[in-house]
């Protein structure tokens, strides 16, 4: 592993927790083939104060690193694969209570990592909501991203509205306690799950621009990804909504029948035992999705409850 580091990357950070500063946070930048962005990205953020900079680099063949070099900042060549395998090594040798992960390619505005700064103490993690700029995200990616954030909030009981942004700020200890088996953009949301479940998650605006260089992700690959790894958690974390809401789904297939028995009654033909197995799972899927919605609120309720005690 290749490492540029200053001393204060791996010596245990004594700060005050309570009132954060600039210097209690590491700005985590994982980066792979971002030379035309990276330049500007760390020179924004040494200019908005944030000197504690820590680049994970995915073996980048262009010049990304050798333009990173040219500052005063940590650079560390990550293992495993993937953004995964970058936050992971990045989470291994920081030392500041509160991390600050972006992404390299100059989409967001340094400015607004301050309005992460005062609301950190009360939450594992805070993600920049994308609410302003959306226009430079493309029409697809922002179809995707509505049913991603619709299909996590309803198996995670959230209320979230951009569980993929690339730019969010996490608690060090909790990111230590992160199980992370993903490997690319779905990430975002593998973290975004288990700090769900701590109750300990918002959201802040933020700004967002157009890139520099050349997009990565691939909206239907990585979109598919995305929807399969909230599925995994779903069921590892919210099992009574994750199967009532499977359940649920035979609701469908079970009305085409009905719809089919009554065409063929209207002809003449009556399906007696088909129309009672069609009538009980219909009745089962409501009575599944009820409980699927029932169990949700439930779950809110729960976390807002145990918000208000801490």
């Amino acid at each position: 592993m290749d490492i540029k580091a200053s001393r204060t990357l791996y010596m245990d950070y004594e700060g005050d927790t309570d009132t954060p500063t600039k210097d209690d946070f590491t700005i985590v930048i994982p980066t792979l083939n971002e030379e035309e962005a990276i330049g500007p990205v760390i020179e924004e953020l040494l200019n908005e104060g944030f000197y504690d900079i820590l680049m994970v680099d995915g073996y980048s063949s262009d010049n990304t690193v050798q333009i990173a070099q040219k500052y005063d900042i940590n650079i560390l060549t990550q293992h495993g694969k993937g953004k995964t395998g970058a936050l992971k090594t990045a989470i291994e040798h920081v030392r500041k209570p509160y991390i600050i992960i972006m992404d390299g390619d100059y989409t967001y505005p340094t400015e607004d990592i301050e309005k992460f700064i005062p609301h950190m103490p009360h939450y594992n993690e805070i993600i920049g909501a994308r609410s302003n700029g959306r226009g430079h995200i493309p029409a697809l990616n922002r179809l995707g991203n509505w049913v991603i954030n619709k299909s996590f909030n309803l198996f995670f009981s959230a209320s979230l509205t951009d569980v993929c942004s690339g730019l969010y700020a996490l608690n060090t200890q909790f990111a230590r306690d992160l199980i992370l088996v993903t490997q690319g953009f779905d990430v975002e949301v593998e973290i975004a799950a288990q700090a769900t479940k701590t109750g300990k998650i918002t959201e802040i605006p933020i700004r967002y621009r157009e890139r520099l260089g050349i997009q990565k992700l691939q909206p239907f690959r990585d979109g598919m990804k995305i929807m399969l790894t909230i599925f995994k958690w779903a069921r590892i974390l919210n099992p009574v909504v994750f199967f009532s809401f499977l359940l649920g789904l035979s609701l469908f297939p079970a009305l085409l029948l009905l719809l089919w028995i009554a065409i063929e009654w209207f002809h003449g033909v009556w399906h007696s035992g088909l129309s009672l197995v069609a009538v009980l799972i219909t009745i089962l899927a409501n009575q599944a999705i009820t409980f699927s919605f029932l169990s949700s609120q439930q779950r809110k309720i729960e976390q807002q409850l145990n918000n208000n005690k801490k």
